[in-house]
């Protein structure tokens, strides 16, 4: 896993081979990000990582200069292994925690200016996902919200939708809080 741009462009995190998680591929985090660039400036953002998985978004967030990003991931050993790769970039912009990421969005009380979210494709309660982090006003007005998703999903039909992106097997659909 690298990290793809910003001031830790290039840095390598060598993924366990045991982990369940996989991470968004090189190209298909280039392209989202590259489409980003039309809707929000990532620069002084606030951040959140919902399914956090290998941490690969949280990096990149970090690196493209995130004032702060809230990582939430469950699994123990997914969650250490995002700590130590923030730990090795001394960077204090993040907060790591090991939480179930649906009684996050339930109980948080901020707003993110940028939410990317990335749910295990076969979650049962996948497709509930947009609506609850629009339901429990997770994005500030402006904010841009991420959702990566298997091809079965469509989301076209939510208010807040913008456009649909598919890189191979990777699918993003983009949210805005207008």
């Amino acid at each position: 896993m690298r990290v793809i741009t910003g001031k830790y462009r290039g840095r390598h995190f060598e993924v366990p081979r045991t982990f369940k998680a996989r991470p968004t591929t090189d190209f298909a985090k280039e392209n989202i990000f590259n489409v980003l660039r039309g809707y929000v400036d990532l620069e002084g953002a606030t951040a959140l990582d919902l399914f956090a998985g290998t941490g690969s978004i949280t990096l990149e967030l970090l690196s493209r200069g995130c004032s702060h990003v809230v990582s939430v991931e469950q699994d123990r050993d997914h969650h250490r292994f995002i700590l130590q790769c923030v730990k090795s970039l001394n960077d204090e912009a993040a907060v790591v925690l090991r939480a179930d990421a649906f009684r996050f969005i339930k109980g948080c009380h901020q707003q993110f200016d940028f939410i990317f979210a990335d749910p295990p494709y076969a979650l049962k309660e996948l497709p509930q996902i947009p609506g609850l982090v629009f339901e429990h006003q997770l994005l500030a007005p402006g904010g841009v919200f991420v959702f990566e998703h298997g091809k079965d999903n469509d989301f076209s039909g939510h208010p807040h939708f913008v456009e649909h992106r598919s890189y191979g097997s990777v699918n993003f659909s983009l949210f805005v809080n207008s």
